[in-house]
Order: C-alpha cells, then structure tokens, then sequence
C-alpha cells in the first residue's frame, strides 16, 4: 500500500468512505483545510489513538497537514500502534495547488499564520535581536548562532523544535471541547 495519496486521487474518492484527519495546529486548520477534514494537531494523536482506531476499521484514513512532513510523521506513528493511515502527498498546500476546494473557520475573528511562517518569524526576529544587542553586549551574538545551529539542526534532522514550542501558544492550542467534537467526528 502507498503511504501517500495525490490530492486529486482522494478528491475524487467516496467522502462516507474515507475520513481525512488534519494534524495541523487548530489555528493553521482554521485557515484552510480539505473539506470535512477533522481536526487532531499531531500532539494530541495519542489522545485520541482510540477513537483513530476505531475509526480506521470503518473508513479509510488519510492524514493531511501544511506539505507533507507532519502528516507522514503522524502516519508512522500510526502504523507504530497499529492503526493504517495514507498522508496527502504535498499537503493542504498540493490541494489548494491543484484548484481543490478549501474550507476555511473563522476563529475568533483573527488569521493564524501556518506554522512554518510562525517559525521563520521567530527565527528572524531572534537573530536580528541576537546580532542588534550584540553590537553592545557581544555575547548576545550567541542568541543568533543558537538559533541558526537549530535551523541548521532543523534542516538535517527534518524535525523543528521551534515549531514545537510555538505550537504550544495559546492561538496554536485546541480550544476547549475541540477534542471532544474531533473525538465525535471520529466516532460518527
């Protein structure tokens, strides 16, 4: 079986036959995802592995994020606890790409932005303050070769810890009963 399927292969597949889990961050979600797709970020996975499994048994899953990487590292987590799982090859990006409808949430009336332009955001600022304070204290300097070992890090590795952390703000988080609606969706 292929671990990813092309956007207009599952576009074209019965919607009561495949479930689409999106594990992007819910603001990321909100603004824009394949329509019907549930919302379960990546690091709530184990959370709700029951529901996913049970879900599986019934209906095809396919797991989308922003390209690609995070739904493959969801997919493998998966296929660890025994749960088969296809991610979309190139992501919401490859849908939206190829002219596939795009639903959208409005969440409290603000855009967040995906989680990669989160990251270079913060990377960018970090050294920009890192080699600013650095022309007074120069060991500030060290806070812009931190965070460019990381990218380096992040580059070579394939993972981003960045990203991780900034997952965990507040307009990264699930709202509350969010869970519990994926939870239902998966259920239903």
């Amino acid at each position: 079986m292929s671990t990813t399927l092309a956007p207009a292969d599952l576009h074209a597949r019965p919607a009561d036959g495949t479930l689409v889990v999106d594990v992007r961050a819910p603001g990321e979600y909100a603004s824009g995802h394949v329509p019907g797709a549930v919302n379960v970020p990546a690091e709530h996975l184990d959370t709700l592995l029951p529901d996913l499994r049970a879900a599986a048994e019934r209906r095809d899953l396919v797991v989308v994020c922003a390209a690609g990487q995070r739904s493959a590292a969801a997919c493998a987590k998966l296929a660890d606890a025994g749960v088969e799982a296809v991610g979309l090859a190139g992501g919401t990006r490859a849908w939206a790409a190829e002219g596939l409808p795009v639903d959208s949430a409005a969440r409290a009336g603000r855009t967040v932005w995906a989680m990669d332009r989160q990251v270079r955001f913060a990377a960018g600022s970090l050294v920009l303050l890192g080699l600013a304070l650095g022309r007074r204290a120069p060991k500030a300097r060290l806070l812009a070769a931190g965070i460019a070992s990381g990218l380096v890090y992040s580059g070579l590795s394939n993972t981003c810890g960045m990203a991780a952390m900034l997952g965990r703000l507040p307009f990264n988080r699930p709202e509350p009963g969010a869970l519990d609606e994926a939870r239902a969706a998966l259920r239903g």
